[in-house]
């Protein structure tokens, strides 16, 4: 699983970042990494990218970003609600001026009573409006869903930076 597709666009986000004096940083569960990778994919990326976290676990959500274990059992770790908590809480941990998260079913199967392709992305940052979440219903294997993921973030933070 590759995410060299996405060169072209962590380019723009590193150069728009970069120009502003802002950095970033991710909070990722059902990517597992992937997205701090993709945004790692550039040189010169460690100039603006400050680090991440994959809490793959409920645990460690909880214990590692300080989300309430009141939310995650109220909520579920695949809600808006865990999506903007993990945002917020990977900028503070991270002191980034920007942070995106990601929450979901990747598949094969639903977990936990929600269907595969159902992802929460959120975004944190400095800009009016913020945090957003957006809910996403994404269809095709784990892999593409993982990726799928990826592109939607990137596309959505993408937005934000260029106003």
């Amino acid at each position: 699983m590759a995410t060299e597709e996405f060169a072209t666009e962590v380019a723009e986000i590193l150069a728009l970042l970069r120009a502003r004096g802002e950095s970033l940083s991710v909070a990722e569960s059902l990517t597992g990494g992937l997205l701090g990778g993709a945004l790692t994919q550039v040189a010169g990326s460690s100039d603006v990218f400050l680090g991440g976290v994959v809490a793959y676990n409920a645990r460690i959500k909880s214990e590692l970003l300080d989300i309430p274990a009141e939310l995650i059992s109220d909520c579920g770790v695949v809600s808006r609600e865990v999506a903007v908590a993990m945002a917020s809480a990977v900028a503070r941990m991270m002191g980034s001026d920007w942070a995106i998260a990601t929450t979901g079913v990747a598949g094969p199967g639903a977990s936990e009573g929600v269907a595969a392709g159902t992802v929460w992305i959120a975004i944190a940052g400095p800009a009016p409006g913020l945090p957003l979440s957006q809910l996403l219903t994404l269809h095709g294997g784990r892999q593409e869903i993982r990726i799928a993921t990826i592109a939607r973030a990137l596309e959505a933070f993408t937005r934000i930076l260029r106003g």
